[in-house]
């Protein structure tokens, strides 16, 4: 099973679609989930998501904008659509019927 910083990645790759490469994904998960994400934790988990199939990459055109250096373009295979679909739909299921606000005499942890 995926986990969360994996399934982040998918979401946000699959959103951004043929724009998707690693900075533009890293901007896309930070936005949504208002948490610091590294290029170095981005970049390791792309490559084992590569590594598992979950997504393929390739060096995109490089631009005067960024000195030069070609973008590596990320897509979601259809592997990936599967797994980011059984996490998605694992957390719905256990977070059915779950109460998350704190009641009296329950502690939060």
């Amino acid at each position: 099973m995926l986990g969360e910083f994996e399934y982040l990645l998918l979401a946000a790759a699959s959103r951004l679609g043929d724009d998707a490469y690693g900075a533009a994904i890293r901007q896309e998960v930070e936005d949504l989930t208002e948490r610091r994400c590294s290029i170095g934790a981005l970049y390791t988990t792309l490559d084992w998501l590569e590594t598992k199939g979950f997504v393929t990459t390739r060096m995109g055109d490089s631009n005067p904008q960024r000195g030069g250096r070609p973008k590596r373009m990320v897509r979601v295979t259809a592997e990936g659509i599967r797994a980011a679909t059984e996490f998605y739909s694992a957390v719905m299921r256990v977070s059915r019927g779950a109460g998350w606000e704190a009641s009296p005499g329950r502690s939060p942890l």
